[in-house]
């Protein structure tokens, strides 16, 4: 009688374990989808504030009509490659289209005009916000993807996560800088 008590208790804490880690474990995917979310509302609301500028200086400069077709083209590429669940070629895109609007301080110091305009000097720091904004949407998005690969790849997790794949086992991209960004940001000194 014993016995079966201490295997039906031995049991009960097991079970209580398994469904513990497996928790965790959804919580931490709906963690990553959650940020990945955040870094769609981000990119959303860049180009729509990327629109409203283009907008702005249409009487500046004929820049913005090779600039607007090259972001809603990289835009549309981001979105097909989103919804064929590609997320390197989203990310690419993505990236791009950053280093697009990256280019665009250089262009607005040719127009003495358009720099004191107050529309186009709002937009302009908009998107810098925007730009912050998504950065943190990225970085937190990869935190809770190493989070959870972490997490997941721990040894008595990876045997959950080998009973229930389907559920438990996802490869989420990491959202990443380009290559020249890294090597400029790494390779920064602070001017005198």
């Amino acid at each position: 009688m014993k016995a079966l008590i201490i295997i039906i208790v031995i049991v009960g804490l097991l079970g209580a374990y398994i469904i513990g880690v497996y928790n965790t474990l959804i919580a931490m995917i709906e963690a990553v989808r959650n940020d990945e979310r955040q870094i769609d509302i981000q990119l959303d609301r860049r180009f729509k504030v990327f629109e409203s500028l283009i907008n702005v200086v249409k009487n500046y400069m004929d820049y913005e009509k090779t600039t607007l077709k090259d972001v809603v083209a990289l835009r549309n590429q981001a979105n097909a490659a989103k919804d064929q669940n590609n997320p390197a070629q989203r990310i690419d895109s993505e990236n791009k289209i950053s280093s697009i609007l990256s280019g665009l301080n250089v262009v607005f110091e040719q127009y003495p005009d358009l720099k004191a305009n107050q529309n186009a000097m709002q937009l302009q720091e908009e998107i810098s916000n925007t730009e912050n904004k998504l950065a943190y949407a990225k970085q937190s998005y990869n935190d809770s993807v190493e989070r959870y690969n972490a997490k997941k790849k721990s040894f008595f997790q990876a045997m959950i996560v080998g009973f229930f794949p389907s559920k438990l086992d996802f490869d989420f991209a990491y959202w990443q800088l380009e290559k020249e960004k890294a090597a400029e940001q790494e390779n920064y000194t602070v001017k005198m």
